[in-house]
């Protein structure tokens, strides 16, 4: 039992250390998403305000503004996805009906 234990312990710690590695590149994967779209959104803004016309101020403010709503579509899309994915996690049910057995079977009863 302590050998399983053990041996329990080492898996998870090798886990840990690959999920903290993968964690961190996803991070840095999720910075450098951020500023293409962040860079990519000034580009659309200002080639959208050159297609509205030479008014100055105004052309650059209604282009700010489609950016804007396009964000906002892309928003809604992901949070509805999120929301679905959300709803359909189902929790550990096998693992805590195991649980529920373990007690019975160090006292050598079987349910």
């Amino acid at each position: 039992m302590k050998q399983e234990v053990a041996l329990a312990k080492a898996e998870v710690t090798q886990s840990a250390k690959q999920a903290g590695k993968g964690a961190g590149f996803g991070a840095g994967a999720g910075v450098a998403a951020y500023m293409v779209a962040f860079f990519a959104s000034i580009a659309l803004w200002w080639w959208i305000g050159g297609l509205l016309g030479s008014n100055g101020d105004r052309s650059l403010g209604w282009s700010a503004v489609i950016v804007a709503i396009l964000w906002a579509i892309i928003a809604a899309i992901l949070a509805a996805m999120a929301k679905s994915s959300f709803n359909n996690v189902s929790g550990i049910r096998q693992t805590a009906e195991t649980a529920k057995k373990i007690p019975d079977a160090l006292k050598g009863e079987d349910h």
